[in-house]
């Protein structure tokens, strides 16, 4: 008999590793359809509140998750006096700070602070365009990524920088004296490595680095910073806000095996396959974790491309001249159903014969990079190959309008990973990662940073519904946010999505997959299940009474029933079929197993 349920829970075990992780709990709208109306959201433990960019109203709402289950607005808080966009926002020790664009987006933007009553605080100076914004985990700097962009005209370009603003005496006595800059004025074009785009019209080194996103390492001690446009991560040493390394991120070969896509939105079939391309990765989101006492940064290889009035470096494979000693089969190539249509950069590649080599947007995965920006993994191919095969109808979909067709976006930048969260539940490490087009979210376990592995790929969007629909769900991700089970209102891991085109913000319970092994199911189990055989209605045991979770998993690995337990000893109502279940029991970081019988 023992051998017999080893055996199926070995079953269980294989299953549970493509088991749905992700289950959609709620969903709460701030505005309309394809407006920008939930952009980034942070959350803050102590008053249980999600503060999210609003870009419709320009404003910051906070709202109340007491009751993940049932979230509740509170209050909208309009910030049309400090500029034309609030950009992002970030929370900790009780301050809420948002960036915002300045009314000429070229001139100095402001950090706005509340506290998370809402109540305005002050605001100070930052550079133009401040994008994203975080704390230091130590709370004794706030970090801003100052973009810069330049006009529509490229007349004006101002220089992209880092904000440094040290808020360690306090908000009350923190004044502008106590903001400082990290900026690139100090790097020549010839010093760079060759894969840094350095490239608008007249532009100066400082003034085309385009910081965008940022991550901060466990000891407050180092930045680091996507240039997207650029194809380039910085690394700022804070206490001394100083750009101290700027890491080209090379280019990705999707003419080799496992690193192809599928290129063409004319063809009728999915055919993601090696072509002879580079792709750029130009990273939008970072996050960063530690293992083994090093640093790993994880990105979203979404890509960007500049198109202004003044300036535009996008053009089409099949309108170029390709250099015949290069790419002899060109015809054939620049067919609309090969890689014709496929969108590409104009600022690299281009010989006195034509173009000897190609560059994509983007490079449709995520990697995982060491502090020294040396790449140690990869995802190659694996989003769009994952797609095709859980959504092949709506491959390569796009997020808008009125059709759900499928391959739409092949000939950009496919699926655009853009944001990403790490979350850790026990021992493992989580990678979750946003597309912004077809939707949802794929999750990978980075424990081991030279070994990932997919865990699912899930995706909340109804595609019985057009996208304009309003019935559609999820459209857009923008904003990816992992709350963990410690700070949780309801002591679940939660992942929480801010969807620009559907504007609404989603919240998620995450069960970290099961992976039950034979030792941990015994005749002297921690957890006690009676009676067992049961009808659904029994009693658990175990040895303390402190906080926990408890879950129902059925054979095939999905979660049927979950309930918070608070006794060493508690009553349990679940209505269930016939069959085997794992119940797991999470307690103080720690998962608990037992096996189950309903009669």
């Amino acid at each position: 008999m023992k051998k017999t349920i080893l055996a199926l829970l070995t079953v269980l075990t294989s299953m549970y590793a493509t088991a749905q992780s992700l289950t959609q709990i709620s969903s709460v709208t701030l505005g309309p359809y394809n407006t920008s109306s939930a952009e980034i959201a942070a959350y803050d433990s102590a008053t249980k509140k999600l503060f999210v960019i609003n870009g419709n109203l320009n404003s910051l709402n906070i709202i109340s998750i007491a009751n993940p289950a049932s979230p509740v607005i509170l209050d909208t808080i309009y910030m049309n006096t400090f500029g034309s966009s609030a950009n992002s926002v970030a929370v900790k020790n009780g301050i809420v700070a948002v960036s915002v664009t300045a009314t000429n987006p070229q001139d100095s933007g402001l950090v706005v602070f509340y506290n998370t009553s809402g109540t305005f605080l002050k605001s100070l100076k930052v550079g133009p365009m401040p994008d994203m914004i975080c704390f230091t985990p130590d709370g004794n700097y706030i970090l801003t990524a100052n973009e810069g962009e330049p006009n529509n005209s490229y007349s004006v370009d101002p220089e992209g920088s880092i904000s440094v603003i040290n808020i360690s005496g306090g908000i009350a006595a923190t004044t502008q004296a106590n903001v400082k800059f990290a900026t690139f004025n100090h790097f020549s074009l010839s010093s760079l490595d060759p894969s840094i785009r350095i490239f608008g019209p007249g532009a100066s080194v400082a003034q085309d680095l385009e910081p965008e996103y940022i991550t901060v390492d466990d000891n407050s001690q180092y930045a680091y910073v996507t240039c997207q446009e650029n194809n380039a991560i910085a690394k700022v040493h804070i206490p001394t806000h100083s750009v101290v390394a700027l890491y080209g991120l090379g280019f990705k070969d999707h003419n080799q095996p496992g690193k192809g896509l599928d290129a063409s939105d004319n063809n009728g079939y999915i055919y993601i396959t090696p072509r002879p391309v580079k792709g750029m990765y130009q990273p939008d989101g970072i996050a960063s974790y530690t293992y083994l006492g090093q640093t790993y940064l994880v990105t979203a290889n979404e890509g960007d491309q500049r198109e202004y009035a003044g300036f535009n470096e996008v053009q089409r494979v099949k309108n170029l001249t390709l250099d015949p000693s290069v790419f002899p089969t060109a015809t054939t190539l620049k067919n609309d159903s090969v890689i014709g249509r496929l969108n590409v950069t104009t600022t690299l590649g281009n010989g006195s014969s034509g173009y000897t080599a190609l560059y994509s947007f983007g490079a449709r995965s995520f990697s995982i990079w060491n502090s020294s920006g040396t790449m140690i993994y990869d995802s190659g191919d694996e989003f769009e190959q994952k797609t095709a095969q859980i959504y092949p109808n709506y491959f390569n979909c796009n997020h808008n309008g009125s059709s759900n067709a499928r391959k739409t976006r092949s000939d950009d930048k496919g699926p655009e990973p853009e944001g990403v969260a790490i979350g850790k539940v026990g021992s493992n490490v989580y990678a979750f990662i946003g597309l912004e087009r077809i939707g949802g979210v794929m999750v990978y376990n980075i424990t081991n940073p030279n070994a990932p592995s997919f865990v699912e790929y899930y995706n909340p969007r109804n595609f019985a519904h057009a996208p304009n629909s309003g019935l559609a769900g999820d459209l857009g991700v923008e904003g990816v946010l992992f709350i963990p089970a410690s700070a949780s209102p309801n002591g679940q891991n939660l992942l929480v999505l801010a969807n620009e085109i559907s504007g609404n913000v989603s919240i998620h319970t995450f069960s970290a997959p099961v992976s039950v092994q034979e030792d941990k199911i015994s005749e002297n189990a921690y957890v006690h299940v009676y009676p067992n055989p049961n009808t659904g209605h029994f009693v658990i045991q175990r040895p303390t009474n402190e906080p926990a979770i408890l879950d129902i998993f059925d054979i095939v690995g999905k979660k049927v029933f979950s309930q918070p337990i608070n006794g060493s000893q508690e009553s349990i109502n679940a209505v269930l079929n016939k069959g085997m279940y794992v119940i797991t029991v999470q307690e103080q970081g720690k998962t608990f197993y037992q096996k189950m019988i309903v009669e």
